[in-house]
């Protein structure tokens, strides 16, 4: 019991309540643990698996895991840590990317031990009658306690009535799946407490809530969020996804090794002693990308992703292979940021225009410090936008 709620603890925020944790333990039954992610993005990304270890944890005490897509509630979008009201999203797309979770997910989580579904299964059988009944077991009130709602409320801006609906269909999932444990993410305490509280309505055993933190991204300051461009996603090219990490701040490294490396904590104390006794905190960052590469790749990746970034990074090299792009262009010019972006090298002309600035963009191993600069038609040569992006473009 006692290594079993240290590994539960590891990493977790909350445990809503420790004391039904520890009973639900030690009934000796196999547990059914539930976490939910609406598909609302093609990939996931390093932040998704902050959750995804917690649920491997209770595999690897031996329980389920139900792995659920929010097909359904996805449609609603979640109202969790925002202020205003998402938009609804295509029906299509959600079963496009729930594909792509479905797939990606076994990356971390055993497939004997995990169930995949999804909350349309029971959401669409509710009807008009049964959302009605739902809503009714819920008050107003309740609802703007929530405080990214009351926020809202008091600064006068939108609460559509369908984002109250958010809450009790992801409660009402924990009813249909008769959960004993729930996890997510802490901006979704509200919800996984309104899961809780509809199961005793429907005369189940309360869950057990465990809350995670939320991973801040590339930039260590927001949420890790591919709408905010600051995300390593799972699926990423080895290099591409060791480069990411090593670009981290030596503050986030440490809170990274917390929530998403499996190495032992009196590992990750040993290292920081090696820091703090002055070894370099690049080749500690190794460590943590190494593993990272391992996990979600081929085993011995992380090693030649190092010894590539090595190459790059200390002797000045080019990558062995740069993708050769043609562009066709009607002028006999174009402005280099113009060209940048039509390739995807940069996502905008302004972020063009800073990494000029900064020195951040190269051809030919040239640095650019002309923002005006243009590119003739004709020419082919070697572009370099910060330290990872190579391409080779034939104007």
């Amino acid at each position: 019991m006692k290594e079993a709620l240290k590994l539960i603890k590891r990493g977790s925020d909350e445990i809503l309540t420790e004391s039904d944790l520890k009973k639900k333990l030690e009934s000796g039954k196999q547990l059914v643990v539930k976490a939910g992610f609406d598909p609302t993005a093609p990939d996931l990304h390093l932040g998704h698996t902050v959750l995804l270890n917690k649920l491997r944890h209770f595999q690897d005490l031996g329980h389920k895991v139900i792995f659920l897509i929010g097909d359904f509630t996805g449609r609603i979008g979640d109202p969790s840590g925002t202020n205003k009201t998402r938009p609804t999203l295509d029906a299509k797309d959600l079963v496009q990317n729930a594909k792509t979770y479905e797939k990606q997910v076994f990356k971390i989580l055993k497939k004997d031990l995990t169930d995949v579904r999804f909350n349309s299964e029971w959401c669409e059988k509710l009807g008009a009658d049964g959302l009605i009944e739902l809503a009714s077991k819920y008050n107003v009130a309740r609802m703007l306690e929530r405080d990214d709602f009351n926020k809202r409320f008091y600064s006068n801006k939108s609460i559509a009535i369908h984002e109250f609906l958010y809450p009790l269909v992801q409660g009402y999932d924990s009813v249909a799946l008769e959960a004993d444990v729930e996890c997510g993410g802490t901006d979704q305490k509200f919800n996984l407490l309104v899961g809780r509280e509809l199961q005793r309505d429907y005369d189940q055993e309360p869950q057990v809530v465990i809350t995670v933190p939320i991973l801040e991204g590339l930039d260590g300051a927001k949420k890790m969020s591919k709408s905010l461009n600051n995300f390593v996603g799972i699926d990423e090219e080895p290099n591409e996804m060791f480069g990411k990490i090593m670009s981290i701040s030596d503050d986030l490294m440490w809170r990274w090794f917390e929530l998403l490396s499996f190495i032992s904590e009196v590992e990750i104390n040993d290292l920081k002693k090696q820091m703090e006794h002055g070894k370099n905190p690049r080749d500690i960052k190794f460590v943590l990308a190494e593993e990272l590469v391992d996990r979600f790749h081929e085993d011995g990746d992380g090693e030649k992703c190092r010894e590539a970034f090595l190459n790059r990074f200390q002797k000045g090299n080019m990558p062995d292979k740069i993708e050769l792009t043609e562009v066709k262009i009607e002028k006999d010019t174009i402005l280099l940021v113009n060209l940048l972006k039509d390739t995807n090298m940069i996502t905008s002309i302004s972020e063009g225009n800073r990494l000029i600035k900064q020195g951040g963009i190269k051809i030919n191993s040239k640095k650019v410090e002309d923002s005006k600069l243009e590119i003739s038609k004709g020419t082919e040569d070697i572009y370099q936008v910060g330290k990872r992006k190579f391409l080779k473009i034939k104007v």
